[in-house]
């Protein structure tokens, strides 16, 4: 199986563009979102591609792409045909992106499963027992919370989030990394803990995603996994549901 796919997904501020194949993903280029609102011409190679899957939570974006890409995507949306079920009151309101890492979650780690997705607000993904997404929680992203700090304040600077080599900081920058990385850690802590209270979802698999993944779960026991594709993993699944090659 060598034909070649193309998996987008477009966040609120990056989209990320992957070349795939059925059994696996290849490359992945990274470009702002506001930049694929208005442009011409794709930043990948447009030839050649036997499928396209569209994950999006922008519009704007999705016309753009519409009008640029080489063959008819398949739209990730909650009236496709994802293979999982899905519990919640009102499908249509769900993320693209959200249903992605539910099918990818339970394609590579199986269910229970809860996907925390580091974005720009930062998103905890329930899989039921069942296979069937129920809903999770929403919370500022933590570049959200840096950048906030910066804009509403006269003198604190815009920060890169990294881990801290003191807990007490001995420095504006060195207190607010403190804050930014152990506070957040705590924050997702605290949802996890409570989300695994939710009836069956004591032994969920936990999986992390996004920016910042690495940098949070490293010290979140609770996190077992941290795949940074996942949600392209999602979408590659999905288009094999809906494109078996013919040989």
């Amino acid at each position: 199986m060598n034909a070649r796919i193309l998996l987008i997904d477009v966040g609120n501020t990056t989209t990320d563009f992957a070349v795939a194949t059925p059994e696996r993903i290849l490359k992945v280029t990274n470009v702002p979102t506001r930049r694929v609102c208005t442009w011409s011409r794709m930043p990948v190679a447009t030839k050649s591609f036997a499928g396209c899957v569209l994950a999006s939570v922008v519009p704007a974006a999705t016309r753009s792409l519409l009008r640029h890409l080489p063959v008819e995507p398949i739209l990730v949306s909650a009236a496709l045909d994802l293979g999982i079920g899905i519990r919640y009151p009102k499908p249509r309101q769900i993320g693209a992106d959200r249903l992605a890492n539910a099918v990818g979650v339970t394609q590579l780690y199986g269910a229970p499963a809860i996907v925390v997705d580091f974005g720009t607000a930062v998103t905890f993904d329930v899989v039921n027992a069942r296979g069937e997404f129920e809903g999770g929680v929403i919370g500022p992203g933590l570049a959200a919370m840096t950048d906030y700090l910066h804009e509403h304040t006269a003198l604190l600077p815009r920060i890169k989030p990294h881990e801290p080599r003191l807990i007490i900081g001995k420095s504006t920058v060195g207190a607010m990394q403190v804050g930014t990385v152990v506070g957040y850690r705590g924050l997702v802590k605290e949802i996890l803990a409570a989300l695994r209270r939710e009836s069956g979802m004591a032994r969920a698999h936990i999986v992390a995603t996004g920016g910042y993944a690495h940098l949070i779960a490293r010290r979140v026991p609770e996190i077992r996994h941290v795949n940074p594709l996942l949600t392209l993993e999602g979408l590659r699944f999905i288009y094999l549901r809906h494109c078996h090659e013919s040989n």
